[in-house]
This record gives structure tokens, sequence and C-alpha cells, in this order.
């Protein structure tokens, strides 16, 4: 007997060396040893690199692990996980599970609760799955309009360039600049009278209220004159001013006849001739008109 005792206790070191590492593997895959989790079943027509000890996450909290992957081959091919759930969670009907990646490529399954978490799934029901789009299926399905888009990208590029290269771009730029400094400059300018202004103001407002004053009582003085007085004197002075017109240019008085009949025109113009050959005439002679003498004798 104690001839087999050596190989006796290196038998049961090597079955407790296989136990340990057996239960260490699945630890270190995320299986939970000797627990009472929950088992429930996800069909899916693409696991997309879903394995055994993949992680399940609720809301971003983990819940449990994926145990194995089942591929059916009698049934089109069908593939099965067996998820076990902590057994405190509760998974509400109408749930749904989503094989989702990071940009690692680390592979998860996600929970998505349904509504009502009073009418909760039994442990071995089926749960809904599918895949996540994520970052990656979002990119997968833009990619059709994006080869659509590449032309007129490449158009719009190319325009792009022709634009830049036109000498007259950078005389435009050249105009904006200056443009902007003289905005600037007006801006200054407009600062400064703004400036102006708010010192000015107050004087301003002075001479403005005493110009209102002054309208005030212009108004005042207005609403103080009689016009219908007023208005009827200046009418009577105006039918004067058309008697007298009247008169005027009529033949009648003396005004009238000196304003309408040419004769005295002619006679006062005769007169004046003979006025001013007379005055001529004693300015040549005035010894005929005037008689001056020291003995008083008398000229013939």
């Amino acid at each position: 007997m104690r001839k087999y005792a050596k190989e006796i206790q290196i038998a049961l070191v090597a079955i407790v060396g296989i136990v340990v590492l057996y239960f260490g593997l699945q630890f270190l895959k995320g299986l939970t040893l000797f627990s009472s989790d929950n088992h429930y079943y996800v069909k899916f027509d693409d696991i997309s690199g879903l394995s055994s000890s993949s992680p399940i996450y609720a809301n971003g909290y983990r819940i449990g692990v994926v145990e194995r992957i089942i591929y059916d081959y009698e049934h089109n091919g069908e593939i099965v996980a067996e998820l076990g759930i902590d057994n405190k969670m509760q998974i509400p009907k109408g749930s749904y599970a989503e094989i989702a990646s990071d940009l690692l490529g680390n592979i998860k399954l996600e929970v998505k609760f349904g509504p009502d978490f009073d009418d909760v799934m039994e442990p071995g029901d089926t749960i809904n799955g599918g895949l996540q789009d994520g970052a990656f299926g979002k990119v997968e399905k833009l990619l059709p309009h994006l080869e659509k888009a590449l032309p007129k990208l490449d158009s719009i590029l190319y325009n792009v360039n022709m634009l830049l290269s036109d000498p007259s771009l950078s005389n435009s730029l050249d105009n904006i600049e200056r443009m902007t400094a003289d905005l600037t400059k007006v801006s200054k300018d407009m600062t400064m009278i703004s400036a102006s202004l708010n010192h000015q103001l107050p004087h301003m407002l002075t001479t403005a209220d005493g110009v209102l004053t002054n309208i005030d009582t212009l108004t005042q003085t207005l609403n103080a004159i009689d016009f219908v007085t007023t208005m009827a004197k200046v009418d009577a002075t105006l039918q004067n001013v058309q008697a007298l017109t009247a008169k005027l240019n009529s033949k009648e008085g003396t005004v009238g006849k000196f304003l309408t009949d040419p004769s005295i025109y002619d006679h006062l113009n005769s007169t004046s001739a003979h006025l001013d050959s007379l005055i001529i005439d004693l300015k040549a002679h005035p010894g005929r008109y005037v008689h001056i003498s020291l003995f008083g004798k008398k000229q013939k």
C-alpha cells in the first residue's frame, strides 16, 4: 500500500489542479461560480463577434455574462445565446437585447428594458435580439450617400481652388481691409460725435425748452387775436385799394387822365424840351436876360 501512496497523492494533486484551473478559467471569463443566476435566451441571425463570457449591461451597469452560444444547425443556422443574469434583476416584457461594440472592438450585450416593470419575464424566457447600429453602423449607412456626394465635393473643391487662385480675390480682400479700416475710423468719429452730443445735449434740451416756451407764448398770443375783426379790416382795406385802382384806371379825375390821356404826356414832354432849350440859351447868353449897369444906364 505504501508503494502506491505517492502515486495517489500525485493523482489527487493533479485532480485538484485541474479543478482549480477550470474554475479559474471560468472566473477569468467572467462566469459566476456557484451562483443562482437566472438564465434567459436571445435569438440572433448574426452575433457579430459575440461570444461566451461577453458582458451584459443594462443602463451602463453590468448585470451578467453570456454563458454560451448555441448554433442551431437544424433551423437555418439560428443562433441562440444563453444569458446568465443576476437573479435580483427583473427583466420586463418587451425588453430588447442589442449587440454593441466600442471603438476598440470590444463586444458586449446591452439590454434595453421594456416600459412596464410590473409585468416581468420569467427565467428561461426568450428576449428579442439584434445588432446596434453604433458609430460604425451609422457610418456604414452614410457610405452610399458619401459616394454620391464625392463628385459634387470634388467639383466644389475645384471651384474653390480656382477662386483662391483668382487675383481678383486678393484685390477684394485688400478692398475689404481698406473698408474695414474706413469703418473703424467712421466708428471712432461716430463715438466722438456721440460724446460731443452727450456733452451738448443738456444745453440743447434747455434751448429746446426755451423754444417750446416761446412757441407756447406765440400760440397763446395767436389765440388772443380776434381774427374775425382783423380779416374784416383787411377785407375793407382791399376793397379801398380796389376802388382806388379802378379810379386810376378810369379817365375821371386828374390822376386818371394823367395815366390814361397820352396828350398830357406829349405836352409835358414838349414843355420839358422848351425848358431845356431855355436853360441852354440862358447859359450861352446871360446878358439877354439879366441887365447889370454900374451907372444906371439901360442897355438897348
